[in-house]
């Protein structure tokens, strides 16, 4: 935290319920989950789910959004990405492929929707990058290169664009994007690998960074969106919960106080000598021009699973919020995993900022 860290940000959070599940189809077998969000250029809602069909393979599902008043209603209308690159595509056995956990932001510097997921091909995941100019077709970009020196490399997921060009901690205007690279030994030993992560210092546990990538060349050409120049670590599991890992969540956006975002954070619990993990919400806020400044972040979760549907699916006590849909100043809609087998959709109300609050009463 810095010296403007912020105190309290008192956030109100109310469960909408299910509004998506597996529609019994082959291509849904395995669960929807995860989705990305976005407002059409003509304020149409628009969800992105993952879809996962049997044997793990990934999809990005287009559902539109009916509202009528407080409800929202989707329907399927296609996809944004299959798997068709080389870089999404697994021989069949292999653990699953595809394209995972879309999060999608619209950039108004780029004049585009830029979505983030996780390619999960030959290599294990990685972060690639889509683009659209209308939110609902999809053009491949490739693959995030993270091959400048002293940049971390490898597995890596949790890719989530920042809306605005912000300062990099060199001082560059950059356009920014969360990453969580991956520990070796999580992803080949799983549960077994939890003491062995624990005892690590928690900067070496798998964390939250951001990454950046320089605005300058990317007006020149679009291509280079994925040449990342610089990461900074800024949520490490050193928190009273999310011991084992935290995740980038949803795009963030603009309050008072500054980015706003809803992260995850992954604790073990032991159940019966056996380890189980369980997957909770957060609140960061990172300072509006350097984002690699945390200046608030939740010390208790503001969501946990509870309920049949986040308790019991897929994998079991997961919720996995990715997308976020303002309502009003400081009110937001976020959708979320439930369990990895559904998707749910919460409202997160928070209170006046401090600091406008105290400049009303004067």
């Amino acid at each position: 935290m810095n010296a403007n860290a912020v105190q309290e940000l008192d956030a109100t959070i109310t469960r909408l319920g299910v509004v998506l599940s597996p529609d019994g189809s082959p291509g849904e077998v395995e669960g929807v989950l995860n989705p990305a969000s976005a407002r059409t250029r003509d304020g149409g809602l628009i969800l992105y789910p993952r879809l996962v069909g049997a044997g793990n393979v990934s999809r990005v599902g287009i559902a539109r959004g009916s509202e009528r008043g407080d409800d929202v209603h989707f329907e399927r209308a296609g996809f944004a990405l299959e798997p068709s690159a080389a870089f999404e595509k697994r021989p069949a056995g292999g653990g699953g492929m595809g394209c995972e956990d879309p999060r999608v932001t619209f950039i108004p510097a780029l004049d585009r929707y830029v979505m983030a997921y996780t390619a999960f091909g030959p290599d294990g995941p990685r972060i690639a990058v889509a683009l659209s100019h209308d939110g609902l077709k999809w053009e491949r970009l490739g693959l995030a290169d993270f091959s400048a020196p002293g940049l971390p490399s490898g597995d890596d997921k949790d890719g989530v664009f920042f809306p605005e060009p912000v300062r990099s901690p060199a001082g560059v205007l950059s356009i920014a994007f969360y990453h969580r690279p991956m520990l070796r030994l999580s992803t080949a030993n799983g549960r077994a690998a939890i003491p062995t992560i624990l005892d690590l210092p928690p900067e070496n546990r798998e964390s939250t960074r951001i990454a950046y990538v320089s605005l300058a060349p990317i007006l020149a050409d679009i291509r280079n969106l994925l040449r990342v120049s610089e990461s900074a670590l800024v949520l490490a599991p050193d928190g009273p919960w999310g011991k084992i890992k935290t995740g980038g969540g949803t795009p963030p956006v603009r309050i008072d106080e500054g980015w706003f975002s809803l992260y995850h954070g992954v604790d073990a619990v032991d159940v019966n000598g056996k380890y189980q993990m369980v997957y909770s919400a957060g609140i960061v806020v990172h300072d509006i021009d350097q984002p690699h400044r945390v200046i608030y972040r939740s010390q208790t979760p503001i969501l946990a699973p509870e309920g049949a549907d986040e308790l019991h699916g897929i994998v079991s006590n997961v919720v996995f919020p990715t997308a976020i849909d303002r309502r009003a100043d400081r009110s937001f809609d976020f959708y979320y995993g439930m369990a990895d087998a559904k998707i749910g959709r919460a409202r997160c109300e928070l209170a006046p900022a401090y600091a406008a609050a105290g400049e009303n009463a004067a």
